[in-house]
């Protein structure tokens, strides 16, 4: 039998010790005794890391160092030197009286072994042998705002120059109104690196050469706070411009390096028929690579098929003949590169084609055919002016009914007008300017008809209306005042009531318009948008540096006459995919400090949205999340909004200016950026009906002032109510029939306060797309898209 050993047991007196303080996490001795030899899902799931060392991981930061390091250095070293493109300087002047072509002999005559050559186009090429360097200056007019935006996009340097005796010389200050105005376009779409230069300064006195190049600093610095000027008298002084922009970091535009581009350095126009031909552009290949199976968008002219790419032989290539004459005269050979496959290229199909029988279709019910025999007894009343016949009444379509009620309380500056101009014209119905300008003019005193000669009352009417009524809107927002002569009901009849804005449910497919038809949509536009992106790294065809030759066909001879009357180098654009199609594009914008009048939606205004120019009547909306955005009549200063309108799709991130024609100048009113391509966005248009307290008792009512008759009141029952003072409420029922009715809400009512009804329907962007194209002196604007 076995010995049974005596275990001690501890009694109640046993000393207890504290714990070891290990927090508020558990040890991982308790975690192990826990889990029991348990393996997480996630820790399986996962593919094991190898952890590093201290050694191991400073490795790996000197490589990542390294790697990133030499992937700049390759990137510098690929612009401006001999097999690559030379570095691409836009030369503008500050002040629109400064003649530039001192400030560039200096820069062309600076060293005695430079290589100076000037392309067809105007383009003065700079070989420099001592920075081994090349460099190509080009020169905007200074009477073109747009000529030189669309220069400032392509080019790697520009370089401003200010002269330090404008102040003797011009009598006007060193940046003056252009140059400011200039500034303010260029930084909203996005300015590549800058240098700044001092002229003149030697004409300045010795002794105020200093405080001077101290305010003429202090003044740039508001521009370009870590930007130093430089002097440029002398050649040593031309000799260090030319060094800093050769060696100085470049600027990184997201929407130019993604897309290929192309200045023309020499142009030919190969005839194919009466109307069109192929338009040869060759010049240095910039951004990404260009396949033949691309389209292209020229500045001016429009979206072209590419039919064949090649390859001449560099003429601005230095050699070690540094004779500019002989390398003129060698013979240029040219390389064929790719030619367009038709079935890889990409078509100009910019438009759907709907089908109108592609909708839903039913078959009228009983009660839909004893309602439309009711309606077609009913007589419909339209208002005409006196002395129309029946006959010219009938071409007033029923939709204008809505249209012109809609105006009211949103554009009730034109209803006005139109009013005014049938009282004082009589009866005569005429919607041109030239009666509104005819009757002006009768009223004008013979001693003041010079002075208002030139003064346009139409425009002085309509902006007058404009800042009248956008003022009204801003102290009550979206407040409309029920008409007495139309039943709410009808006057209201596409809106509809919503339990809350934020949350309640709205199908972005319900009753669509017939423009919605025309246009194409992504499923999703951000995963295309990423996809298209990545595959721009392993893109085929022409690569950057190349000096090429593009065959763009089918070009309108309209357009080429055009070009050669500008004398301004034609800029071509690569096109992403999809680029070409329409769809409903919004933007983000801004305004300005140069213009504080409020813009009213639907109004006309030029959108330069990345490479393309265009006028459109946009529409605004809240910049907000969530699913719905509510609609501005105005767009306010100091606002930000999104503006929606019909035009080609256009991939983020890309600039977007906006200018408003005033007096035959544009003028920019707002900057943004794109925001997405999304038809789906809902635009909700809210309108608010205000009633007044006639009686209050407790938590009831009786509201006057919002409707005027019965059925109206028991039409709009089911709509919640508010006040301004934050009560809430319904509609009880009617009193009498003269628009009173009793309402209940959550808590005592004030008497100063004020009942509003809100009712919201979706509104839409109208199709007013038209592109900006060249013009002849002979020929009017051409804004078709071409075919």
């Amino acid at each position: 039998m076995a010995i049974q050993k005596e275990v001690h047991r501890s009694g109640l007196l046993k000393q207890t010790n504290k714990p070891h303080k290990h927090g508020k996490h558990r040890s991982k001795g308790a975690v192990n005794e826990a889990s029991q030899g348990k393996i997480s899902i996630k820790t399986l799931s996962k593919k094991h890391k190898k952890e590093l060392n201290k050694e191991q991981r400073r490795h790996q930061t000197q490589q990542i160092r390294r790697n990133k390091r030499n992937e700049i250095l390759a990137k510098k070293r690929q612009l401006g030197i001999y097999s690559q493109a030379p570095f691409l300087v836009c030369v503008i002047p500050l002040n629109k009286q400064l003649d530039l072509t001192t400030a560039l002999l200096l820069l062309n005559n600076c060293d005695e072994e430079n290589i100076i050559n000037k392309s067809p186009s105007g383009i003065t090429h700079l070989s420099v042998p001592k920075f081994k360097q090349r460099f190509a200056f080009i020169q905007p007019p200074t009477d073109n705002e747009f000529a030189t935006l669309d220069t400032l996009k392509v080019c790697n340097t520009v370089l401003f120059v200010i002269s330090a005796a404008s102040e003797t010389v011009f009598n006007s200050e060193y940046i003056d109104q252009w140059g400011n105005k200039l500034l303010l376009s260029a930084f909203a779409q996005g300015l590549p690196t800058p240098t700044v230069v001092v002229t003149d300064l030697d004409s300045i006195a010795p002794k105020k050469r200093n405080e001077q190049k101290q305010a003429i600093q202090k003044l740039v610095s508001k521009w370009f706070p870590d930007e130093k000027i430089m002097n440029l008298g002398k050649n040593v002084d031309a000799l260090n411009v030319l060094r800093k922009i050769g060696n100085q970091k470049q600027k990184n535009l997201t929407y130019r390096d993604r897309r290929t581009h192309l200045v023309a350095e020499k142009m030919e126009f190969v005839p194919e028929d009466d109307h069109t031909g192929t338009l040869k552009l060759t010049g240095y290949l910039r951004g990404t690579p260009l396949s033949a199976n691309d389209l292209v968008h020229i500045i001016g002219i429009g979206d072209y098929q590419i039919s064949q790419i090649e390859a001449p032989a560099d003429p601005f290539i230095i050699t070690k003949e540094k004779n500019p004459d002989n390398i003129k005269g060698k013979h240029v050979q040219t390389t064929f590169l790719e030619r367009a496959d038709p079935n890889k290229q990409t078509l100009l199909d910019s438009e759907n084609i709907p089908d109108p029988m592609d909708a839903e279709q039913s078959w009228p019910t009983e009660e839909e055919f004893k309602n439309a025999e009711k309606e077609a007894k009913i007589k419909k009343v339209k208002k005409v002016p006196k002395g129309w016949s029946d006959y010219q009444a009938a071409w007033i379509p029923d939709e204008d009914a809505e249209m012109v009620e809609d105006s009211e309380s949103d554009d009730e500056f034109k209803c006005t007008q139109y009013m005014c101009a049938m009282s004082e014209g009589g009866s005569d119905y005429s919607d041109t300017e030239d009666n509104m300008d005819n009757v002006t003019e009768s009223e004008v005193a013979v001693n003041d008809q010079q002075y208002d000669k030139d003064m346009d009352m139409d425009e002085e009417k309509k902006e007058f209306e404009t800042i009248k009524q956008a003022k009204i809107d801003r102290m009550f927002p979206d407040e409309v005042d029920t008409p007495q002569d139309i039943p709410a009901r009808v006057r209201f009849q596409k809106y509809r009531g919503l339990e809350s804005f934020r949350t309640s449910s709205w199908d972005p497919k319900e009753n669509l318009p017939y423009d919605y038809g025309r246009i194409f949509q992504f499923q999703s536009f951000e995963r295309t948008r990423k996809r298209i992106i990545k595959e721009l790294e392993n893109k085929d065809g022409a690569l950057p540096g190349w000096y090429i030759t593009v065959h763009v066909s089918k070009v309108r001879k309209e357009f080429w006459l055009s070009v050669t009357e500008s004398r301004i180098p034609p800029i071509l654009f690569g096109l992403l995919p999809h680029e070409r199609k329409m769809t409903v594009v919004n933007v983000v914008l801004k305004r300005t400090s140069t213009f504080d009048k409020p813009i009213a939606s639907k109004e006309t205004l030029i959108f330069q949205c990345g490479c393309r120019r265009f006028t459109v009547n946009p529409i605004f909306s809240q910049h907000t999340n969530g699913n719905k955005h509510k609609f501005e009549r105005f767009f306010q200063p100091e606002l930000t909004v999104v503006a929606t309108f019909f035009a080609p799709i256009c991939f983020p991130p890309a600039p977007v200016l906006c200018f408003k024609e005033i007096d035959g100048t544009h003028v920019l009113v707002a900057q943004g950026s794109v925001l997405n391509c999304d038809p789906d966005r809902l635009i909700i248009k809210r309108v608010v009906l205000t009633g007044h307290p006639l009686k209050v008792h407790k938590r009831s009512a009786v509201v006057r002032f919002m409707f005027f008759n019965r059925e109206d009141i028991i039409y709009f029952k089911p709509v919640k109510l508010r006040t301004k003072y934050g009560r809430t409420g319904h509609i009880k029922e009617p009193l009498g029939t003269h628009g009173h009715m009793k309402c209940i809400f959550d808590g005592q009512l004030k008497s100063m306060d004020t009942i509003l009804m809100n009712l919201y329907k979706r509104v839409f962007p109208k199709y007013t797309y038209q592109e900006l194209l060249c013009t002849t002196k002979n020929d009017e604007d051409i804004t078709d898209l071409p075919n």
